[in-house]
């Protein structure tokens, strides 16, 4: 929640007389009865500036410098977390659960649950308050001080047409046409596919977002037929070459002698070495598909973390077959977790039945020998295909539709978050850093007969951590999110400046109380780093601007006492565009580890 206040004058003039780079102007937030002269400290004594001392005497140590940095954040702290959806035997969601109500395993050992959280679709809301600086000539609106109408559900639909048939993408356009008609005024929705070739950014523009459908088309960026010599599917290649699959082998050497050799046995050799280059072909080909489909999946999903609300990623596919990229799967699971983003799965062929082969092959072409196994591996492709979907789902909390034709109702379902989801956190006990997977399995302490959903398993990191750069992670984790964060009391106040009629100046004034910020002891002073990170954000959820600010504080103990009473005030400004923005605060000290995560928003007339 984001509470306006009214910081003592004495704070203020206190700050403003020791710390002039920190100064704040007296009218901003109010006025109060300053307290006796007596109390103020003049700035000759301890003041923001180191000056020089006499002749062969160090220089004073500077109490309070303040540092402006850009805001880039690098990533990935040693803490694994858990989406989980709990639902009963009718399919709802069981609400209500407490962190004892979970044992969480990483293979066989039972692991401490260090964090846990229960997730809504309002848990995320934002409290909004704005108002015009003073001296400016522009006078606060009370409307404007109402909530404005910020999204609060960010749904970006991706579909895969690098694997999408023509027939699923026409049945899939037509379904999603319709979910858009249900959208509420707070959501947006994005759509992008795994080609890369179509990019609808986040909007409410049901029209804008209806042309963008009629673009979707399957881009397959390879491209096979019944005429090949030998027939050959990624399932059967990755049998050959991956799994070294004798059977799969003699099958395809027999349909190359066949297509090839017009069935000459003697010229088998010849056949199994063509048949193998086949193979691996499509495995390249197949393998490269699934890189180009994960790179824009992280994409999609390195896009939605940006955003400062409910965020679920739709991921419309017939689904596509893992050989040995397993890791990358894994990698967008941790990505998304991380990111309290909620993956729903459609399968775009809705209900179907098993791919038989094509009725229309000639005969001549056709091997009563090898007819019989290649339905099979067609019909166990098709199965496979699913895998990466419910795991995709069950990973992030999500849900997988599929063996339905009422996909368009699947889509209104899909675009919600669950009702009540846990996020468990926690840190593996003796992990080895070599990379290697885990298993992970979530359980109910009660035994009720409730469905537990939930993802199946990490990797283990293949370096140490940096802590500089796992403190980077931590703030950004923080600052595109929407969760606040309590652990030291900070308030901040949003006020602008029309400077031009489309220009204005937004201050961010974060109040800090120091009395509840650890400090380290040594040379004489009260020692502490403080960043306070800023995000800006619109409308539509698209980051702005920010900043990055770090205070180093080397207090003495008078300045420590005072500040103690007073608090700090650290301004920051940014120039920006009149509009409705969403204000992101996060506050991080070193000694203490301790951070700070407020929401508030700002709407600055046109």
């Amino acid at each position: 929640m984001f509470y306006p206040r009214r910081f003592p004058a004495f704070g203020r003039v206190l700050v403003s007389l020791l710390f002039p780079c920190l100064y704040l102007p007296l009218g901003a937030l109010g006025q109060e009865t300053p307290p006796p002269p007596t109390t103020q400290a003049a700035p000759s004594q301890e003041g923001q500036s180191a000056k020089p001392e006499q002749a062969g005497q160090p220089a004073e140590v500077q109490e309070v410098a303040t540092k402006d940095t850009p805001a880039t954040f690098k990533v990935r702290v040693n803490v694994v977390l858990v989406r989980v959806v709990v639902r009963n035997a009718q399919g709802k969601v069981v609400p209500d659960l407490k962190k004892e109500d979970f044992q969480l395993f990483d293979g066989k050992k039972l692991q401490t649950i260090a964090s846990f959280a229960v997730e809504t679709p309002q848990s995320h809301t934002a409290a909004l308050s704005t108002s015009a600086e003073p001296g400016s000539s522009l006078s606060a609106d009370p409307l404007v001080a109402k909530t404005p109408a910020l999204p609060q559900r960010f749904v970006n639909m991706v579909f895969d047409d690098i694997h999408l048939s023509m027939q699923d993408a026409v049945f899939v356009r037509d379904s999603a046409t319709r979910f858009f008609s249900a959208l509420a005024p707070s959501d947006r929705v994005a759509i992008n596919t795994t080609s890369g070739q179509l990019t609808q950014e986040f909007t409410s523009d049901q029209d804008a977002l209806r042309r963008a459908l009629l673009k979707i088309l399957p881009r397959p960026l390879s491209f096979h037929s019944y005429s090949d010599c030998p027939p050959m599917s990624y399932y059967e290649g990755d049998l050959i070459v991956n799994k070294s699959d004798p059977q799969a082998l003699a099958v395809a050497t027999q349909d190359t002698l066949l297509c090839a050799f017009n069935g000459d046995n003697t010229q088998r050799a010849g056949a199994q070495v063509m048949a193998q280059n086949a193979a691996q072909l499509a495995v390249d080909q197949g393998d490269n598909e699934t890189e180009y489909t994960y790179r824009h999946l992280e994409e999609a999903i390195r896009r939605l973390s940006s955003l400062p609300g409910q965020r679920v990623l739709v991921l419309v596919s017939p689904g596509f077959i893992l050989t040995v990229m397993e890791s990358n799967n894994s990698d967008l699971m941790e990505r998304a977790v991380r990111s309290n983003i909620v993956i729903n799965t459609i399968d775009a062929r809705g209900l179907y039945t098993p791919d038989m082969g094509d009725i229309a092959e000639p005969p001549s072409t056709a091997d009563p020998l090898t007819a019989g196994p290649r339905s099979l591996y067609a019909t166990m492709a098709q199965t496979a295909q699913e895998d990466i979907l419910a795991q995709l789902a069950d990973a992030t909390g999500g849900k997988f539709y599929h063996n339905r034709n009422d996909v368009d109702e699947a889509m209104r379902e899909a675009g919600a978050a669950p009702a009540v989801s846990y996020l468990l956190g926690f840190s593996p006990q003796n992990l080895k850093i070599d990379g290697h997977y885990h298993t992970l399995k979530v359980t109910l302490t009660n035994k009720q007969k409730y469905s537990v959903q939930a993802r199946h398993g990490y990797y283990a990191p293949r370096a140490i951590a940096d802590p500089a750069q796992a403190a980077k992670q931590e703030i950004e984790e923080a600052l595109f999110s929407q969760e606040e964060i309590h652990d030291i009391p900070v308030d901040f106040q949003t006020q602008f400046f029309k400077k031009e009629q489309d220009e204005a100046r937004l201050a961010v004034l974060t109040h800090l109380d120091v009395k509840s910020i650890r400090f380290r002891k040594g040379q004489g002073r009260n020692n502490d780093q403080v960043v306070i990170v800023t995000g800006i954000f619109d409308e539509n959820g698209k980051y702005v601007t920010g900043g990055e600010k770090t205070i180093e504080m080397k207090l003495k103990d008078t300045t420590y006492d005072r500040l103690s009473h007073s608090g700090l005030t650290v301004k920051s400004s940014f120039d920006i565009k009149p509009g409705t923005y969403l204000v992101r605060l996060v506050v991080r000290d070193s000694e203490g580890a301790q951070m700070a995560a407020r929401n508030g928003a700002v709407v600055i007339p046109f």
